[in-house]
């Protein structure tokens, strides 16, 4: 499967009970942690996807990165957010067709706020505080989300979600019969 193409970090495949875990708050910013950061960009353009958080590679911290840049020739925007928190949400709400690299092949519409303002520390330390709309807000909310051991199927019906972890699980097998 092209999918599963070699990548710096692996992500992990829904179920896993890391992927439902709060992640720790970055208490300091190390350079394993930038190290962290520019692995997940690496295997996030690799997978390819346009957000990534620390849990889907096995890392319970507070860190996510994406880049939503879609335009062709547009250079890239990669960020990486170190303790992001949603401070402000629009109350008007858009919905977009989201899929995740824990749970791949598979898409559903999520509604969210279309508008968020988000503080993040980034990778020089420093406090950062911007207003994502579209593409961007819906991103960095389905990141956080991880954080808070939330997936975007979590926003689904109860028996939708039980398809796509039984699909989920039969994809985990078949990947661990090709391995062995």
């Amino acid at each position: 499967m092209a999918y599963f193409r070699a990548m710096k970090r692996n992500i992990l495949i829904h179920p896993d009970p890391r992927l439902k875990t709060v992640a720790d708050p970055v208490a300091d910013l190390s350079d394993d942690l930038r190290v962290l950061a520019d692995d997940m960009l690496e295997t996030m353009y690799a997978a390819p996807g346009i957000g990534l958080a620390a849990p889907q590679v096995g890392v319970l911290s507070r860190l996510i990165v994406l880049d939503c840049v879609k335009e062709e020739g547009a250079p890239p925007r990669p960020l990486a957010m170190f303790n992001p928190r949603v401070v402000e949400a629009s109350d008007e709400t858009s919905v977009y067709e989201e899929g995740c690299l824990s749970i791949p092949e598979i898409y559903e519409n999520v509604t969210r706020p279309s508008d968020v303002t988000v503080e993040w520390i980034d990778r020089d330390g420093m406090e950062q505080r911007e207003t994502f709309e579209g593409l961007w807000a819906t991103c960095v909310q389905h990141e956080i989300d991880h954080l808070d051991g939330k997936l975007f199927i979590d926003y689904l019906r109860p028996l939708k979600r039980q398809m796509i972890t039984r699909k989920m699980q039969k994809l985990k097998r078949e990947m661990a019969r090709e391995k062995a």
